[in-house]
């Protein structure tokens, strides 16, 4: 469990044969082989510790649903470490369990922050509600406003400044994953029916 408050950012080292190494400092301090981490908002388990980082196995359903699998050495991802019982929630519930990627369509200023558009597939964009919440990459944001196809979420300076999304630009992919309430709601009023979001 995370609350997409990103708490560093950390460097790819190396990512190959299902293998990514992370170089990073803050997430280290009290990180273990076995704990969860979220990379870029996908949930992760740590397989190793290195000098200067982690290790973490990426498997080919997460290639499939992130934006991973686009990584290189040198990339930017946003670390969070999981929730401790106790702590503060300053984001939303976030899971860590990505629900597919979009594509940035737009990125606007709005005087001294940043309006950042989105196209999302209707499977995924059912669960976006305005002023709702919505994960980007590992980051607790808040919808400003939506459509059948697209959303749009405002960054301030701060949020722009220490996650990747102040390196990436129009047309790149971003990792999503919707609030899980909406979709439990939609499980619950559609009788448990299965969700595919496929």
């Amino acid at each position: 469990m995370f609350t997409g408050i990103v708490e560093e950012l950390g460097t790819v080292g190396s990512i190959k044969s299902g293998v990514l190494i992370v170089d990073a400092s803050l997430v280290l301090e009290d990180l273990d082989v076995k704990d969860s981490i979220c990379v870029n908002g996908a949930c992760l388990t740590v397989t190793g510790l290195t000098g200067k980082g982690f290790q973490v196995d990426v498997v080919p359903e997460t290639l499939r649903r992130t934006n991973l699998g686009e990584l290189t050495s040198g990339s930017k991802v946003n670390l969070e470490r999981s929730l401790q019982m106790g702590g503060r929630l300053g984001g939303h519930i976030v899971q860590g369990h990505v629900d597919g990627t979009g594509e940035i369509s737009s990125i606007e200023e709005d005087g001294d922050a940043y309006l950042y558009s989105f196209t999302v597939s209707p499977e995924l964009s059912r669960y976006i509600v305005q002023k709702g919440f919505i994960c980007v990459d590992g980051i607790s944001l808040t919808v400003v406003d939506c459509a059948d196809d697209e959303f749009m979420v405002t960054l301030i300076p701060y949020t722009r400044e220490h996650t990747v999304l102040g390196t990436k630009s129009e047309g790149n992919k971003v990792n999503l994953e919707a609030d899980i309430m909406a979709k439990y709601i939609e499980k619950l009023s559609n009788g448990g029916g299965y969700i595919n979001l496929d």
